[in-house]
């Protein structure tokens, strides 16, 4: 039996130029997205996939290169009705900008297949040294009129200065509107989730603010290493990789204010002042970390200075959030991965009972996964005789509350909505750029890195970063 969605209509007839089709992030999430979309009734009505890269590789080759992708990754498996249909739409041509001839000669009889009023979409899941020239040969290929749209993978460039250069490039080609700026962070039903739970729900927005908040942590630790990503960390690390892009995208959902709507415009304005309102990083308030190990990994440097950890402390000036740190943190070869928002609640202003000292203080939790989960931690009497209070929680899991085949994944749910033209979970270039701006001081005098053994939470600033508070994770 096919999987089910509720949908609000299909996008319009589309052709999708895959660049990078051969590379990892195409087999992992890019094209079991795109046939699990087309499973579920998502797709348009009449599309094509064109992959292209500079590997050698004919249609059939390709083909046969979707369909392992799809058996190892994909949440729906290759077989039948659903994936002959996908498969006969799915195209590859050579192509190594600047020179695009053959692809623009493909997608334009493609184009003309499907019929007029078809849209272009090209996604762009190329490295960062290579952005410039895609985006410029597309330019020059007659493939960015107006009915196409390009969806770009970070780094969304590397400072304020190579995030304006990128973005007035891609503006010399596409127009703002075109321009799908992706954080898979986002597109996670949890992330959207601390919408709905604050503003739908009038027993949360109350406390929602430095009256009733000590402090909020952003926790992404990571158990793999970047052995197959060395030569990409040696040129990011973890602020660039992660921070800049998915956690302080995250942290603008947390604190901004109620939007005027539930529209892409409304949600940006509102997370925008966010951005507005941030200090720029204090580098004194910034731990830098570098598992042990690493430098000897192929690739990287023997005296490397790249942080595969950070943790930063984050500062929204503004009357809502006054006094309140939000602490970000992300590291590689930690002990666990988990994806973890937590909302820390003051004790209550007045203790009646002693036995409660030590007990840890309200929280409000959210485990960003597929599904995730929302934990609510607070205070209760433990049973007995007397009145001592322990802790205790609530939680909420979307598996045992909502049928598993409903949920779109991050990368199908943000595929579907640049189809749509839905621009809510995607990254404006002024916010991009003003998060870049708020990193200069970071940027220009990090503090040096520190060691740390593999599979521990960190070198021991980590706790003295958010003291007298502490992190929730480890949540033993």
């Amino acid at each position: 039996m096919a999987d089910a969605h509720p949908a609000n209509g299909r996008p319009d007839d589309h052709v999708v130029v895959l660049f990078g089709a051969t590379g990892d992030l195409a087999a992992r999430k890019l094209i079991p997205g795109f046939f699990r979309l087309h499973h579920v009734g998502l797709m348009p009505h009449d599309y094509r996939i064109v992959g292209t890269s500079p590997i050698p590789m004919d249609r059939d080759q390709f083909r046969e290169h979707a369909r392992d992708a799809v058996a190892q990754f994909g949440r729906v498996k290759p077989h039948g009705k659903s994936w002959d249909q996908f498969l006969d739409r799915v195209d590859y041509v050579i192509s190594d900008p600047p020179h695009l001839g053959d692809l623009a000669t493909a997608v334009h009889e493609a184009t003309a297949q499907i019929g007029s009023g078809t849209r272009i979409l090209h996604y762009l899941s190329v490295p960062p040294f290579a952005m410039n020239d895609v985006v410029t040969s597309i330019g020059g290929s007659g493939l960015a009129g107006e009915r196409s749209r390009v969806i770009l993978e970070k780094p969304f460039g590397t400072n304020l200065d190579s995030a304006k250069a990128l973005n007035a490039l891609l503006h010399s080609v596409f127009t703002e509107p075109q321009v799908f700026r992706i954080d898979h962070f986002l597109g996670k039903e949890d992330v959207q989730n601390i919408l709905a739970i604050r503003f739908a729900n009038r027993l949360f927005e109350p406390v929602w603010s430095s009256q009733h908040v000590t402090h909020v942590t952003i926790d992404v630790p990571e158990t793999l290493g970047v052995e197959n990503r060395a030569a990409f960390y040696e040129e990011t690390g973890a602020f660039r990789d992660m921070i800049v892009t998915h956690l302080f995208q995250a942290m603008g959902f947390v604190a901004m204010e109620t939007p005027a709507g539930f529209t892409a415009d409304a949600l940006a304005a509102e997370k925008q002042r966010v951005f507005d309102a941030m200090l720029p990083l204090d580098p004194t308030r910034v731990v830098r970390g570098q598992y042990e190990g690493y430098r000897d990994i192929p690739a990287v440097a023997h005296d490397s200075d790249v942080e595969t950890l950070v943790a930063v402390e984050a500062r929204v000036e503004n009357e809502r959030w006054d006094g309140v740190p939000f602490y970000l943190r992300t590291g590689k070869r930690m002990p666990e991965g988990r994806r973890v928002i937590t909302v820390s609640l003051k004790h209550a202003p007045l203790h009646l009972f002693p036995e409660d000292v030590g007990t840890r203080p309200d929280q409000l939790v959210f485990e960003i996964g597929e599904p995730g989960s929302i934990r609510v931690n607070f205070v209760s009497k433990e049973p007995g005789p007397t009145m001592t209070l322990g802790e205790a929680h609530l939680d909420f899991e979307y598996r045992k509350s909502f049928h598993p085949r409903d949920e779109l994944e991050a990368y199908e749910r943000l595929l579907h909505d640049a189809m749509l033209g839905e621009r809510m979970l995607f990254n404006r270039a002024d916010s991009v750029e003003r998060l870049w701006e708020i990193s200069e001081p970071l940027l220009a005098s990090p503090p040096p890195v520190l060691p740390y053994a593999q599979d521990t939470w960190g070198p021991d600033g980590i706790d003295a970063l958010v003291a007298p508070h502490s992190w929730y994770l480890p949540d033993a």
